[in-house]
This record gives structure tokens, sequence and C-alpha cells, in this order.
């Protein structure tokens, strides 16, 4: 037991008047976030809960809790907070849950699920408050695609790009820069993916929020259906991006009318996310010591790829990526 654990079970046991709770391990994540399920062994009947403990200096929890407030009051289903010690670092929770939208997937039907998430996703466009959020602005967006040079080329594959190199990633990323502001703004989850949506009543509940803005229209669908973690055929994603598309219509979302134009943000949109996740990957590995998720970056690649060939302004600037590395580091996935 390190010590803000023994910290922790001293704040649990004035807040919850019960010394003989036991603590176990329900999630952690890419961040300096844990989580712990709290059971009462004396009380089976008792619902569990769940505590946050985020170090401050690393991982403030008042966004968190200002993000809940902003998705509670639009109908979106997450978790209560029950008692808060933001000095500390320490959130306790209800709990929704054991099992993901990602586990659920090998057991049910992934359709209905999905369905459920997209209907979820509107709501949280329409009603989320965005204002008082940081802005998806060029500062952000490029900061987040200077990730895959710094922590990915350099870091993980040992790259050093020549000047013609460089020149030709600065052009790329500034045409998906400009694509990404001319979007309209709406709230962003930023990581509404099947990891981050639970199977829970009402479906589905939804987690890992904190980290919300106001940006880009396409970037929560694009997280949704372009998944770190699982893939589906790229045909099936356009056919959810359409979907998606036809529902943000009718509810009066601020997507482009015309489908193709729609689906040709989402491919920008995707690019700049898929960059930076394979960035964010290779950091945690070289720097945090998590090797685990640089298995699917291959994903990623694909996905590029797949954007490549329907995009064709697009494509030659991957494609100019792509010849400038070594043949192994591009390769698709299987």
């Amino acid at each position: 037991m390190d010590a803000r654990e023994r910290q922790l079970r001293q704040w649990l046991a004035g807040i919850l008047q019960d010394s003989e709770i036991s603590l176990e391990a329900a999630s952690s994540d890419a961040s300096f976030r844990r989580y712990f399920r709290i059971h009462f062994p004396d009380d089976k009947d008792r619902e569990s809960l769940v505590v946050m403990d985020a170090p401050p200096e690393k991982e403030p929890v008042a966004p968190f809790v200002d993000v809940a407030q902003r998705l509670s009051g639009a109908g979106l289903h997450v978790p209560r907070i029950l008692a808060e010690d933001r000095e500390a670092g320490f959130l306790l929770l209800s709990d929704l849950g054991r099992q993901t939208y990602l586990e659920a997937f090998a057991e049910q039907d992934s359709d209905s699920l999905l369905e459920a998430a997209l209907e979820a996703l509107i709501r949280m466009q329409m009603h989320a408050d965005p204002l008082g959020l940081p802005d998806y602005d060029r500062a952000l967006l490029e900061r987040e695609l200077a990730l895959f040079p710094e922590w990915y080329l350099r870091a993980e594959c040992g790259i050093s790009l020549s000047s013609k190199q460089q020149r030709h990633l600065d052009e790329l990323f500034e045409a998906i820069v400009g694509r990404s502001l001319a979007q309209a703004s709406v709230f962003v989850h930023r990581d509404y993916m099947p990891r981050n949506l639970m199977l829970s009543q009402p479906l589905p509940g939804v987690l890992d929020f904190q980290d919300a803005v106001r940006g880009p229209i396409s970037y929560d669908p694009v997280c949704l259906f372009m998944d770190a973690f699982v893939s589906w055929p790229p045909q099936e994603v356009t056919a959810w991006l359409r979907h998606y598309h036809q529902r943000a219509l009718a509810a009066g979302l601020p997507v482009p009318e015309s489908e193709a134009r729609f689906l040709s943000d989402c491919r920008w949109m995707a690019t700049q996310r898929h960059l930076k996740v394979i960035g964010i990957f290779a950091r945690i590995c070289h720097r945090d010591g998590k090797p685990r998720y640089l298995a699917d970056v291959p994903r990623f690649f694909s996905y590029l790829r797949d954007s490549a060939a329907a995009e064709p302004e697009l494509g030659e600037g991957l494609e100019r990526l792509f010849d400038s590395l070594p043949g192994h580091v591009a390769e698709p996935a299987s």
C-alpha cells in the first residue's frame, strides 16, 4: 500500500464512517489517475462505489467535476459525485458498472450499443454547455500534432526528418488544422470511444470526460467509429457516419448539409486524431513506461491509409509522410 492509498483510505473512513471497507483496483488509464471500487464486507447489499485518486499536481479533479455537472445537466448518464477533496485529489463516485462497450462487443450486438451511444452523442452535442471550456484552437491542434514527430518518429523510431520532409509534414499539418478550424464548434468529449462507454442503465454510462473542449463537430463521431482498440470495416464506418449525419441534421446540429462534405470533414479530423494518438501512445511508452499501447499503432496507420485513399489532397500529404518512413513503420494492420 503506497502513501496515497493510505491517505485515500483515511479520507474514505471519515466520509463513509466505515473503516472496514475493501478496495479493489477498478481501472487505470493512460493518465496518472487510478480508480478503486469500494466494497462493504459487513453490508453485502450496499451498493458499490468508486473512488478516483488523481494526484493534484498532475491531474487536478476540478475539470472532472465541472464537466460532470455539464453532462449531467444535459441528460447524460455520468457518475454522480458523492464527496470530494480537491486539494488531495480524491473523488467519491457512483459506480456505472464493470463492463465497458469494448468488452461488451464480444457478447452483444454492437449495432444496438452504437445506436445508443450515437443517441447520447447527439444529446451531448445539442445540450451540453461548451461555454467556458478550453477552445480546440490552432495552438491546441498544433501541439497535439507535434506529438507524432516528437514521440513516434524520434523517440520510438529514431527518425530525424530532413528539411524537405519537415516542410512536407508542416504543410500537411497546416492543411489539417485549417480544415479542423473551418468546422462548426460544439461540446467535444474528446475521447468518446467504446472504452469510455459503460454497459449501464440508462445506456450508455459515460466516463473519462475531464478533457472536454469546445471544438469541431466531427471529432466525437470520429472517436466513436474509428476507435483506438477495435476496428470495423471502412464501409461500416462510413455507414455509421452517414447515419450520424442524418440524425444530426434532423436534430438541428450545425453539420454541413452535404453528406460528402461532412464525410470529408471526418476524414481530415480523423487524421489529426490518429496522428495525435500515435504520438500519445509512443509518449506513454517512453515517458511513462507503459508499452502496451504501441500494439495498436498499426490500426491507426490503416485508418490513415483509408482516409488517404478517399481524399486526394489529404492523400498526397499522407503519402509523402509514408514515403519518408521505413517500410515497417507505417505498415497497415493485418
